[in-house]
């Protein structure tokens, strides 16, 4: 076989590598950033009185605010825990 005639464009070797990048992009790297981006938002705009979530799936209302950790009121007698803010899943109504 002739070497000139097997040579071809190098870009188009490459290009289902580059479309399957663009892929995962579009499809899992792009949702994920949307989706962590709206969480520190969340936890930017807690505020005293709001019921949240953990990830425990602890159910509280935020009692006391500080940098890295809200104090939560947990059931009906009182009971207090501190928790970090990225422990908080979600804000309910």
């Amino acid at each position: 076989m002739n070497p000139a005639a097997q040579s071809g464009n190098p870009i188009m070797a490459f290009m289902p590598i580059i479309l399957m990048f663009i892929v995962f992009y579009f499809l899992l790297i792009r949702p994920q950033q949307k989706r962590q981006k709206a969480h520190t938002e969340m936890l930017k705009n807690l505020k005293r009185g709001d019921k949240v979530v953990t990830t425990g799936g602890i159910l509280g209302i935020v009692q006391t605010l500080q940098d890295d950790y809200v104090v939560l009121k947990v059931g009906d007698q009182n009971t207090k825990l501190e928790v970090l803010r990225s422990a908080i899943q979600e804000v309910r109504k």
